[in-house]
């Protein structure tokens, strides 16, 4: 009989007042118990709408059922089946809008953890799992893949269990993408990212980093040396700002850069290394989806007394997760709603204050969101000496200015067929946030599995 339990098995954490003073990660995960004990909440329906929310079509039931008899080794060949990353997927996945969205649990109560017990068997393997041997037949023919993030080593991946010899190319010196730099250590370690992004490796793909496609070599370049295919999963790292006077102040920060610092240069090891940001007594981030909300809770760790969350809209429509919004409140973020800030004031070429005005609600916009509107006279200043501005990414120009021939976007993003992710470029294919802009990794992964079937189904007969 299944569990009927309304709740959700509660996930360990570190308690707020503690974790918001260092980068070790937040949930602690699941014992085998409460693994197994959270797996009998699943009522193994036979529709399966879980499987239909999952962008990578993972096998939800069957591996759930593994888990209630307690063969985790068995959940994790039925989950890698289709999801190379799921110890990544299980933490920073937004469940509650695709699988545990769907979940009939969650009609009468609480989903099953879908995410959690994902997280429990990836872990579970990393620690007890033996490796097994690949027996790969190359087929001689090699792809190309721009970008070492979810979507490229998705691609990656799937292509190299094919046969084909990949090679990735990343323009920093560090693999992964946003995995690596863009998502806080205490949301996801680095060491953990590595690991899979390793295990790509072992499938015989191939990663040169330090080269920026579009600057080090073309598209074209690349088809001329033999590439048959080429996947482009470069990301979304152009930040944009608000274009308000005082953006050009030194301790202003665009979020990808802010979180690029601390990650890649080692700012979550401080006081150990010294941090390679300017964190004052008072913190503004400018903005409320999810990088605003690791960006608040990073400068909170590294020292920020006040840190503040402005955003002209309400709770209502605040676009991160509710469990990093949950969290952020927890370890003392502060949330100034309805606020939106119309300049930035500085001291000898440094922030020194940020001046807002109140906001209210009015009509939908053209997002379905009510549109906010300034309220006359309720201006107000908050003292502070670092502002990071997170208010959306678009991909970098560098690939669609050196790129004859592919069509892009009035903002960037390059335009695919969806069904196969192919490009206007003969040979070219693309996926990920290059394409829709910034989105969840799983979104990601499902583009650049759904691009490495269709390089498959182009180059098979070739």
């Amino acid at each position: 009989m299944p569990n009927m339990s309304l709740e959700k098995v509660k996930m360990p954490e570190q308690e707020p007042q503690v974790r918001n003073k260092n980068f070790e990660e937040v949930s602690l995960g699941y014992t085998k118990e409460q693994a197994m004990e959270e797996a009998t909440r699943c009522l193994n329906c036979k529709h399966q709408p879980c499987k239909k929310g999952c962008p990578v079509g993972v096998p939800i039931p069957e591996f759930i059922a593994e888990v209630a008899k307690g063969d985790f080794e068995k959940a994790y060949d039925i989950i890698t089946m289709e999801n190379a990353l799921p110890a990544i997927c299980g933490r920073v996945c937004p469940q509650e809008n695709q699988c545990e969205g769907k979940c009939v649990r969650g009609i009468k109560g609480e989903s099953v953890g879908i995410g959690r017990l994902e997280r429990f068997v990836a872990d579970y393997h990393r620690e007890h799992g033996q490796k097994k041997e690949l027996n790969i037949e190359k087929n001689g023919k090699k792809v190309a893949v721009v970008g070492s993030g979810p979507a490229g080593i998705t691609c990656a991946g799937e292509l190299a269990k094919k046969g084909y010899d990949v090679t990735v190319f990343e323009a920093l010196h560090k693999t992964g993408g946003v995995l690596s730099y863009g998502i806080p250590e205490f949301r996801l370690p680095k060491a953990l990212v590595q690991n899979e992004v390793d295990g790509i490796a072992e499938l015989g793909v191939k990663f040169e980093t330090n080269v920026v496609v579009g600057r080090s070599m073309t598209i074209d370049e690349l088809q001329e040396e033999g590439y048959q295919a080429i996947f482009v999963g470069s990301g979304a790292g152009l930040p944009r700002f608000q274009g308000i006077p005082g953006e050009n102040l030194n301790g202003v920060y665009a979020a990808n850069e802010f979180l690029t610092r601390v990650n890649l240069m080692k700012g979550y090891e401080f006081p150990k290394h010294p941090t390679p940001v300017k964190i004052t007594d008072t913190v503004c981030v400018i903005g409320a989806g999810n990088v605003a909300m690791d960006a608040a809770r990073t400068a909170k760790r590294l020292g920020a007394k006040d840190v503040y969350i402005v955003y002209r809209r309400g709770e209502e429509e605040v676009p991160a997760r509710a469990e990093e919004v949950h969290h952020a409140k927890e370890e003392g973020i502060i949330f100034k709603l309805l606020t939106n800030p119309v300049r930035i004031n500085g001291e000898d070429g440094w922030v020194k204050s940020m001046e807002c005005i109140e906001m209210e609600l009015g009509e939908p916009d053209e997002s379905g969101r009510r549109r906010p509107i300034a309220k006359e006279g309720s201006e107000f200043t908050i003292e502070t000496g670092t502002v990071i501005v997170s208010i959306g990414q678009s991909p970098n120009p560098l690939i669609r200015q050196t790129t004859p021939g592919l069509d892009t976007q009035r903002w960037g993003g390059i335009i695919v067929d969806e069904e196969t992710m192919k490009t206007s470029k003969d040979g070219v294919y693309a996926g990920g946030d290059v394409v829709t802009g910034a989105a969840t990794v799983i979104l990601a992964m499902g583009a650049g599995k759904k691009a490495a079937q269709a390089i498959d189904e182009a180059l098979k007969d070739k």
